[in-house]
């Protein structure tokens, strides 16, 4: 069995501060016996659309990255850019989102980088190793460059993965943009014209000019389209839906390949925080109100391992009742699947299993 650390967010009057508990519960996990003398250590996460406030506050970097240099690394916070329209699609735009959502080298004790560079074209192709779906994998330059990659992810939903975490974070979140297009190509929206009502939402999320209005109902060229499906999740009437109905486990499926394209033969380590689990990705310039009580923070070295504690963990929270989870029908006994019944997280996990990433089986270690 994987080894899954975990600690909750309590912290008594006067004792240690959340993030000594987060110093502590790695190198607890063991994260020393990771060689990073002068390494170059990517620390993969999301800074966030502005907008949005529930991604991981630069606090939580800036312990990562002080582990790291204590233990002779050079760390480095990157992301890589975005398919939609949004302050993260080019990398002046994604430097000007991370200042201010509050990411720079004084707040994080290191640099802050770009993965895929100005445009997203900056990528190295990386034979996928036991890929069934993808030969080869459109990864940020600065992702491969790194010796050791370490995932530091914000655990919430997600409206294509059912959930975003260590895998999510690692495979689409290190694609290029070409990456991420490959990965969301399974997958075509189409509009029930009977629905729409012609608001235009949808044109503000299209960075490909995919959607024209006739009669003042939205239709979509999916000769232009590239999949992203963010017009899906900005449409107040839902009147935008995926054509194949298995577009969701293709898209899970690409997901976990190229996470292995980004740790195969090298050193990672992964770290989940659950906290503020809004419903959706954090790429929303957005968010919902959490939908379960705060959890803790988990780290292992498989990034299999730590997702599925993580998800049965959630499970075994309290439903905030004015939430999306508490407004959804409840018949799947899992809270991801209730809130995104039209996809299945678990897709992700066997499919990683199948290829020999990690292990949906684990212990859990606890520390107070």
């Amino acid at each position: 069995m994987s080894k899954v650390y975990f600690t909750d967010m309590r912290v008594p009057y006067g004792g240690p501060t959340i993030l000594e508990k987060l110093k502590k519960l790695i190198k607890k996990a063991g994260i020393a016996n990771i060689d990073m003398k002068g390494k170059f250590v990517a620390i993969k996460m999301h800074f966030g659309e502005p907008g949005n406030i529930a991604y991981l506050r630069p606090h939580f970097a800036r312990a990562v990255a002080d582990v790291v240099k204590e233990l002779g690394g050079r760390p480095f916070l990157v992301d890589c850019n975005t398919l939609y329209t949004g302050l993260r699609h080019n990398g002046l735009d994604h430097l000007d989102a991370a200042e201010m959502n509050g990411f720079n080298s004084v707040t994080t004790g290191c640099h802050v980088v770009i993965g895929d560079g100005i445009k997203g074209t900056d990528e190295v192709d990386i034979p996928v190793k036991n890929g069934k779906l993808i030969k080869n994998a459109h990864i940020g330059r600065a992702v491969a460059d790194a010796d050791i990659i370490i995932s530091l992810a914000h655990f919430k939903g997600h409206e294509g993965a059912g959930f975003g975490g260590t895998l999510k974070n690692l495979g689409m979140g290190c694609g290029s943009i070409a990456g991420k297009r490959d990965q969301h190509s399974g997958s075509k929206p189409q509009v029930d014209q009977s629905k729409c009502i012609g608001c235009r939402k949808c044109t503000t999320q299209c960075n490909h000019s995919a959607i024209s209005f006739i009669d003042n109902k939205a239709t979509i060229d999916h000769g232009k389209c590239a999949g992203c499906d963010r017009c899906m999740g900005i449409c107040p009437v839902s009147a935008i839906q995926l054509i194949d109905g298995n577009a969701n486990e293709i898209l899970n499926k690409k997901i976990v390949e190229y996470a292995q394209a980004v740790v195969q033969d090298k050193p990672n380590f992964h770290i989940n925080v659950v906290m503020d689990v809004s419903p959706n990705c954090d790429c929303h310039c957005e968010n919902d109100g959490m939908i379960i009580p705060d959890v803790g923070m988990f780290c292992s070295f498989d990034p299999i391992a730590i997702d599925v504690a993580c998800a049965d963990m959630c499970n075994k929270q309290p439903i905030i009742s004015n939430s999306a989870l508490g407004e959804a029908e409840h018949k799947h006994h899992d809270h991801f699947c209730d809130v995104h019944p039209e996809t299945n997280w678990r897709v992700q996990i066997t499919h990683g299993e199948e290829i020999g990433l990690g292990s949906s089986k684990y212990e859990l270690e606890i520390m107070r």
